[in-house]
Protein backbone atom coordinates (compact mmCIF):
# COMPACT_ATOMS: atom_id res chain seq x y z
CA UNK A 1 0.00 0.00 0.00
CA UNK A 2 2.84 2.94 0.91
CA UNK A 3 4.58 1.24 -2.43
CA UNK A 4 1.45 2.08 -4.11
CA UNK A 5 1.38 5.64 -2.68
CA UNK A 6 4.79 6.62 -3.29
CA UNK A 7 4.61 5.89 -6.74
CA UNK A 8 1.16 7.76 -7.07
CA UNK A 9 3.09 10.67 -5.62
CA UNK A 10 5.95 10.27 -8.08
CA UNK A 11 3.40 10.52 -11.19
CA UNK A 12 0.29 11.58 -10.29
CA UNK A 13 1.75 14.51 -8.38
CA UNK A 14 4.44 15.05 -11.50
CA UNK A 15 1.15 14.58 -14.18
CA UNK A 16 2.69 11.51 -16.10
CA UNK A 17 -0.09 9.76 -17.17
CA UNK A 18 -0.75 7.70 -20.13
CA UNK A 19 -1.74 9.29 -23.35
CA UNK A 20 -4.41 8.54 -25.59
CA UNK A 21 -2.59 6.37 -28.44
CA UNK A 22 -2.94 5.49 -32.09
CA UNK A 23 -1.78 2.00 -34.03
CA UNK A 24 0.26 3.53 -37.56
CA UNK A 25 0.78 1.18 -39.88
CA UNK A 26 3.78 -0.89 -39.36
CA UNK A 27 5.39 -0.09 -42.57
CA UNK A 28 5.79 3.74 -40.42
CA UNK A 29 7.52 2.46 -37.72
CA UNK A 30 11.63 1.51 -36.97
CA UNK A 31 12.93 -0.59 -34.13
CA UNK A 32 14.65 1.16 -31.06
CA UNK A 33 18.27 -0.41 -30.66
CA UNK A 34 17.49 0.50 -26.64
CA UNK A 35 14.39 -1.68 -26.09
CA UNK A 36 12.82 -3.23 -29.17
CA UNK A 37 10.28 -0.73 -28.94
CA UNK A 38 8.56 0.25 -32.41
CA UNK A 39 9.79 4.23 -33.08
CA UNK A 40 7.80 5.67 -35.51
CA UNK A 41 9.52 7.90 -38.79
CA UNK A 42 8.42 11.04 -37.47
CA UNK A 43 10.14 10.22 -34.10
CA UNK A 44 13.40 9.35 -35.63
CA UNK A 45 13.00 12.26 -37.45
CA UNK A 46 12.10 14.52 -34.93
CA UNK A 47 15.02 13.40 -32.70
CA UNK A 48 17.48 13.98 -36.06
CA UNK A 49 16.17 17.63 -37.03
CA UNK A 50 16.46 19.32 -33.28
CA UNK A 51 18.71 21.67 -32.81
CA UNK A 52 21.30 20.66 -30.91
CA UNK A 53 24.34 21.97 -29.07
CA UNK A 54 27.50 20.22 -27.85
CA UNK A 55 28.44 21.01 -23.87
CA UNK A 56 31.94 21.02 -22.59
CA UNK A 57 31.27 17.31 -21.30
CA UNK A 58 30.66 16.05 -25.23
CA UNK A 59 26.73 15.81 -24.09
CA UNK A 60 24.59 17.31 -27.16
CA UNK A 61 21.55 19.11 -25.67
CA UNK A 62 18.29 19.78 -27.94
CA UNK A 63 16.63 22.95 -28.15
CA UNK A 64 13.76 24.88 -29.88
CA UNK A 65 13.15 28.79 -30.32
CA UNK A 66 9.93 30.67 -30.27
CA UNK A 67 9.13 34.30 -31.01
CA UNK A 68 11.05 36.93 -33.07
CA UNK A 69 14.26 36.02 -34.48
CA UNK A 70 17.40 37.08 -31.52
CA UNK A 71 18.91 39.41 -33.25
CA UNK A 72 15.78 41.08 -33.28
CA UNK A 73 14.48 40.62 -29.61
CA UNK A 74 14.92 42.73 -26.41
CA UNK A 75 14.20 39.90 -24.54
CA UNK A 76 16.01 36.46 -24.11
CA UNK A 77 14.16 34.14 -22.35
CA UNK A 78 14.97 30.38 -21.62
CA UNK A 79 12.23 28.01 -20.49
CA UNK A 80 13.21 24.82 -18.26
CA UNK A 81 10.35 22.48 -18.38
CA UNK A 82 9.37 20.07 -15.33
CA UNK A 83 9.36 16.21 -14.73
CA UNK A 84 8.12 14.22 -17.73
CA UNK A 85 8.13 17.64 -19.94
CA UNK A 86 9.90 18.46 -22.85
CA UNK A 87 11.08 21.37 -25.11
CA UNK A 88 7.32 20.59 -26.61
CA UNK A 89 5.73 21.73 -23.68
CA UNK A 90 2.86 23.61 -24.73
CA UNK A 91 3.99 27.19 -23.42
CA UNK A 92 0.48 29.10 -23.59
CA UNK A 93 2.46 32.84 -24.14
CA UNK A 94 0.63 33.96 -27.31
CA UNK A 95 3.03 35.09 -30.81
CA UNK A 96 1.05 38.71 -30.51
CA UNK A 97 2.23 38.78 -27.21
CA UNK A 98 6.01 37.39 -28.03
CA UNK A 99 6.11 39.68 -30.93
CA UNK A 100 4.83 42.93 -29.27
CA UNK A 101 7.96 42.69 -26.37
CA UNK A 102 10.01 41.44 -28.87
CA UNK A 103 10.50 38.22 -27.02
CA UNK A 104 13.47 35.78 -28.29
CA UNK A 105 11.91 32.37 -26.34
CA UNK A 106 14.47 29.21 -26.01
CA UNK A 107 12.95 25.99 -24.80
CA UNK A 108 15.34 22.83 -23.94
CA UNK A 109 15.01 19.58 -23.36
CA UNK A 110 16.99 18.84 -19.88
CA UNK A 111 19.51 16.16 -19.58
CA UNK A 112 17.61 12.86 -20.47
CA UNK A 113 14.73 14.35 -21.81
CA UNK A 114 13.52 14.13 -25.02
CA UNK A 115 16.47 14.99 -27.59
CA UNK A 116 18.97 15.44 -24.85
CA UNK A 117 21.62 13.29 -24.35
CA UNK A 118 21.09 11.43 -20.56
CA UNK A 119 23.68 12.58 -17.81
CA UNK A 120 24.23 9.65 -15.41
CA UNK A 121 26.22 12.81 -13.32
CA UNK A 122 23.21 15.12 -12.50
CA UNK A 123 23.11 17.26 -9.82
CA UNK A 124 22.70 20.59 -8.98
CA UNK A 125 25.72 22.09 -10.25
CA UNK A 126 25.11 20.64 -13.55
CA UNK A 127 21.92 21.51 -14.15
CA UNK A 128 23.11 25.53 -13.48
CA UNK A 129 25.66 24.63 -15.80
CA UNK A 130 24.16 23.08 -18.63
CA UNK A 131 21.96 26.45 -18.58
CA UNK A 132 25.04 28.57 -18.32
CA UNK A 133 26.46 26.50 -21.57
CA UNK A 134 23.38 27.02 -23.45
CA UNK A 135 23.47 30.58 -23.56
CA UNK A 136 26.78 31.09 -24.16
CA UNK A 137 26.79 28.79 -27.06
CA UNK A 138 23.50 30.38 -28.36
CA UNK A 139 25.24 33.74 -28.03
CA UNK A 140 22.22 35.27 -25.43
CA UNK A 141 24.55 37.73 -24.24
CA UNK A 142 26.15 38.49 -20.59
CA UNK A 143 22.48 38.33 -18.83
CA UNK A 144 19.32 36.46 -20.07
CA UNK A 145 16.00 35.58 -18.24
CA UNK A 146 15.42 32.08 -17.35
CA UNK A 147 11.76 31.04 -16.37
CA UNK A 148 11.12 27.51 -14.84
CA UNK A 149 7.90 25.46 -14.15
CA UNK A 150 7.64 23.06 -11.29
CA UNK A 151 10.44 20.86 -10.86
CA UNK A 152 12.12 22.81 -13.52
CA UNK A 153 12.48 25.61 -10.96
CA UNK A 154 15.55 23.51 -8.80
CA UNK A 155 18.04 24.28 -11.60
CA UNK A 156 16.66 28.35 -11.01
CA UNK A 157 17.66 27.93 -7.82
CA UNK A 158 20.99 26.23 -8.24
CA UNK A 159 21.13 29.40 -10.71
CA UNK A 160 20.47 31.79 -8.57
CA UNK A 161 22.95 30.50 -5.52
CA UNK A 162 25.97 29.82 -8.38
CA UNK A 163 25.69 31.79 -11.51
CA UNK A 164 23.83 35.05 -10.55
CA UNK A 165 25.23 37.64 -12.62
CA UNK A 166 24.29 36.34 -15.49
CA UNK A 167 20.78 36.34 -14.96
CA UNK A 168 18.58 39.79 -15.69
CA UNK A 169 15.84 37.86 -14.21
CA UNK A 170 14.42 34.88 -12.62
CA UNK A 171 10.53 33.31 -12.51
CA UNK A 172 9.56 30.28 -10.65
CA UNK A 173 6.26 29.09 -11.09
CA UNK A 174 5.15 26.51 -8.78
CA UNK A 175 8.69 25.64 -8.00
CA UNK A 176 8.46 22.22 -5.85
CA UNK A 177 9.42 22.32 -1.96
CA UNK A 178 12.34 20.07 -1.27
CA UNK A 179 11.38 18.88 2.37
CA UNK A 180 14.57 18.42 3.01
CA UNK A 181 15.73 21.55 2.87
CA UNK A 182 16.64 22.84 6.80
CA UNK A 183 14.77 26.20 6.66
CA UNK A 184 11.84 24.45 6.57
CA UNK A 185 9.63 24.57 9.58
CA UNK A 186 8.29 21.14 11.42
CA UNK A 187 5.01 23.01 11.77
CA UNK A 188 4.38 23.54 8.31
CA UNK A 189 4.93 20.52 7.09
CA UNK A 190 4.07 17.80 10.41
CA UNK A 191 0.39 16.77 9.40
CA UNK A 192 1.46 17.07 5.28
CA UNK A 193 1.19 13.78 3.98
CA UNK A 194 3.64 15.07 0.99
CA UNK A 195 6.75 15.13 3.07
CA UNK A 196 6.43 11.27 4.19
CA UNK A 197 5.64 9.94 0.19
CA UNK A 198 8.08 12.11 -0.74
CA UNK A 199 10.68 10.54 1.43
CA UNK A 200 9.58 7.24 0.57
CA UNK A 201 9.60 8.25 -2.86
CA UNK A 202 13.31 8.86 -3.12
CA UNK A 203 14.42 5.65 -0.81
CA UNK A 204 12.58 3.90 -3.22
CA UNK A 205 13.79 5.78 -6.42
CA UNK A 206 17.37 5.29 -4.89
CA UNK A 207 17.39 1.96 -3.93
CA UNK A 208 15.26 -0.56 -5.21
CA UNK A 209 15.03 1.20 -8.93
CA UNK A 210 14.18 -2.36 -10.42
CA UNK A 211 11.63 -2.75 -8.85
CA UNK A 212 9.92 0.77 -9.76
CA UNK A 213 10.55 0.35 -13.26
CA UNK A 214 8.96 -3.04 -12.90
CA UNK A 215 5.85 -1.54 -11.23
CA UNK A 216 5.60 1.70 -14.34
CA UNK A 217 5.86 -0.72 -17.13
CA UNK A 218 3.81 -3.98 -16.16
CA UNK A 219 -0.01 -4.28 -15.63
CA UNK A 220 0.56 -4.16 -12.41
CA UNK A 221 0.83 -0.16 -13.16
CA UNK A 222 -3.11 0.70 -13.64
CA UNK A 223 -3.37 2.03 -17.28
CA UNK A 224 -6.26 4.58 -16.18
CA UNK A 225 -5.03 8.03 -16.51
CA UNK A 226 -3.86 10.11 -13.47
CA UNK A 227 -7.14 12.06 -13.99
CA UNK A 228 -9.81 9.42 -13.51
CA UNK A 229 -7.59 7.94 -10.56
CA UNK A 230 -6.29 11.11 -8.75
CA UNK A 231 -8.11 13.96 -9.01
CA UNK A 232 -7.24 15.17 -5.69
CA UNK A 233 -4.02 16.15 -7.01
CA UNK A 234 -5.13 18.68 -9.13
CA UNK A 235 -7.74 21.94 -9.17
CA UNK A 236 -10.98 22.48 -10.84
CA UNK A 237 -8.56 24.39 -13.45
CA UNK A 238 -5.58 21.95 -13.67
CA UNK A 239 -8.63 19.18 -14.48
CA UNK A 240 -9.76 21.10 -17.42
CA UNK A 241 -6.14 21.71 -18.45
CA UNK A 242 -5.53 18.03 -18.35
CA UNK A 243 -8.66 17.56 -20.43
CA UNK A 244 -8.28 20.32 -23.36
CA UNK A 245 -4.36 21.25 -23.71
CA UNK A 246 -2.30 19.26 -25.90
CA UNK A 247 1.17 18.79 -25.14
CA UNK A 248 0.82 18.27 -21.44
CA UNK A 249 1.17 15.01 -21.23
CA UNK A 250 3.84 13.83 -22.67
CA UNK A 251 5.31 10.56 -21.80
CA UNK A 252 3.76 6.95 -21.44
CA UNK A 253 4.69 3.53 -20.50
CA UNK A 254 6.04 2.79 -23.50
CA UNK A 255 9.03 5.63 -23.40
CA UNK A 256 9.34 4.45 -19.60
CA UNK A 257 10.32 0.97 -20.70
CA UNK A 258 13.71 2.44 -21.77
CA UNK A 259 15.98 2.23 -19.50
CA UNK A 260 17.68 5.57 -20.32
CA UNK A 261 14.68 7.24 -20.00
CA UNK A 262 13.63 5.47 -16.60
CA UNK A 263 16.98 6.27 -15.35
CA UNK A 264 16.85 9.91 -16.48
CA UNK A 265 13.63 10.53 -14.46
CA UNK A 266 14.82 8.20 -11.34
CA UNK A 267 17.85 10.76 -10.98
CA UNK A 268 16.14 14.17 -11.59
CA UNK A 269 13.35 12.96 -8.95
CA UNK A 270 16.42 12.13 -6.60
CA UNK A 271 18.38 15.58 -6.94
CA UNK A 272 15.20 17.51 -7.22
CA UNK A 273 14.16 15.87 -3.63
CA UNK A 274 17.23 14.81 -2.74
CA UNK A 275 20.17 16.18 -0.10
CA UNK A 276 20.76 19.67 -1.49
CA UNK A 277 24.07 21.22 -0.97
CA UNK A 278 23.10 24.63 0.10
CA UNK A 279 19.67 25.43 1.46
CA UNK A 280 17.52 28.42 -0.73
CA UNK A 281 16.23 30.03 2.31
CA UNK A 282 19.59 31.01 3.28
CA UNK A 283 20.51 32.75 -0.27
CA UNK A 284 21.15 36.31 0.17
CA UNK A 285 19.68 39.03 -1.95
CA UNK A 286 21.67 38.68 -5.06
CA UNK A 287 20.80 42.25 -6.27
CA UNK A 288 20.95 44.66 -3.69
CA UNK A 289 20.39 47.37 -6.25
CA UNK A 290 17.87 45.35 -7.59
CA UNK A 291 19.49 45.03 -10.81
CA UNK A 292 17.53 42.14 -11.81
CA UNK A 293 14.30 40.49 -9.62
CA UNK A 294 13.31 36.82 -8.46
CA UNK A 295 9.66 36.03 -8.65
CA UNK A 296 7.51 32.96 -7.80
CA UNK A 297 4.43 32.42 -9.01
CA UNK A 298 1.59 30.31 -7.32
CA UNK A 299 -1.89 28.82 -7.47
CA UNK A 300 -3.78 28.96 -3.86
CA UNK A 301 -5.58 25.85 -5.38
CA UNK A 302 -2.48 24.16 -6.40
CA UNK A 303 -2.69 20.40 -4.63
CA UNK A 304 0.52 19.48 -5.06
CA UNK A 305 2.65 22.48 -3.59
CA UNK A 306 0.55 24.11 -0.97
CA UNK A 307 0.29 27.81 -1.00
CA UNK A 308 1.74 28.16 2.83
CA UNK A 309 5.03 26.84 2.31
CA UNK A 310 5.83 29.18 -0.81
CA UNK A 311 4.15 31.89 1.46
CA UNK A 312 6.84 31.35 3.72
CA UNK A 313 9.33 30.83 1.35
CA UNK A 314 8.65 34.33 0.13
CA UNK A 315 8.57 35.76 3.82
CA UNK A 316 12.27 34.18 4.60
CA UNK A 317 13.31 35.36 1.13
CA UNK A 318 12.05 39.45 1.46
CA UNK A 319 13.49 39.99 -2.32
CA UNK A 320 11.77 37.69 -4.00
CA UNK A 321 8.52 39.36 -5.38
CA UNK A 322 5.51 36.50 -4.78
CA UNK A 323 3.03 36.34 -7.05
CA UNK A 324 -0.70 34.50 -5.65
CA UNK A 325 -3.58 33.46 -8.34
CA UNK A 326 -6.31 33.12 -6.55
CA UNK A 327 -8.21 30.20 -8.43
CA UNK A 328 -4.77 28.84 -9.91
CA UNK A 329 -3.77 25.17 -9.63
CA UNK A 330 -0.47 24.03 -10.64
CA UNK A 331 -0.63 23.74 -14.29
CA UNK A 332 -0.58 27.79 -14.56
CA UNK A 333 1.37 27.99 -17.54
CA UNK A 334 -1.50 26.57 -19.48
CA UNK A 335 -3.32 29.60 -18.99
CA UNK A 336 -2.86 32.00 -21.47
CA UNK A 337 -3.83 34.71 -19.50
CA UNK A 338 -1.32 33.80 -16.18
CA UNK A 339 1.38 33.17 -18.56
CA UNK A 340 1.20 36.35 -19.94
CA UNK A 341 0.95 38.14 -16.92
CA UNK A 342 3.89 36.06 -15.78
CA UNK A 343 6.02 37.20 -19.01
CA UNK A 344 4.95 40.88 -18.34
CA UNK A 345 5.92 40.62 -14.64
CA UNK A 346 9.60 39.53 -15.51
CA UNK A 347 10.10 41.64 -18.58
CA UNK A 348 8.49 44.35 -17.77
CA UNK A 349 8.05 44.78 -13.98
CA UNK A 350 4.09 45.21 -14.73
CA UNK A 351 2.02 43.40 -12.59
CA UNK A 352 -1.93 42.48 -13.11
CA UNK A 353 -4.52 43.68 -10.45
CA UNK A 354 -5.99 39.93 -10.17
CA UNK A 355 -3.59 38.71 -8.97
CA UNK A 356 -2.03 39.00 -5.47
CA UNK A 357 1.52 40.67 -5.17
CA UNK A 358 3.90 40.83 -1.98
CA UNK A 359 6.69 42.64 -2.86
Amino acid sequence: MVFKKVVNLMMGCLGLAKQPTTQPAAADHLLSETTGESLSINEVQRCCSSQRIKLSDGRLLAYAERGVPKNNSNYRVIVVHGFASSKDMNFMASQDLLEELKIYLVLFDRAGYGDSDPNPKRSLKTEASDIEQLADKLQLGSKFYVLGVSLGCYPLWSCLKRIPNRLAGVSLVVPYINYKWPSIPNYLTKDDYRKGLSKWAVMVARCAPGLLHLWLTQKLFPSSTVLDRNPSFFSAKDLEVLKNTPGYQLLNQNKIRDRTVFNSLRRDFIVAFGKWDFDPLDLQDPYPKQESTVHIWQGYEDKVVPFQLQRYVSEKLPWIRYHEVPDGGHLLVYDTAVCEAILRSLLLGEDSPLYNVHP
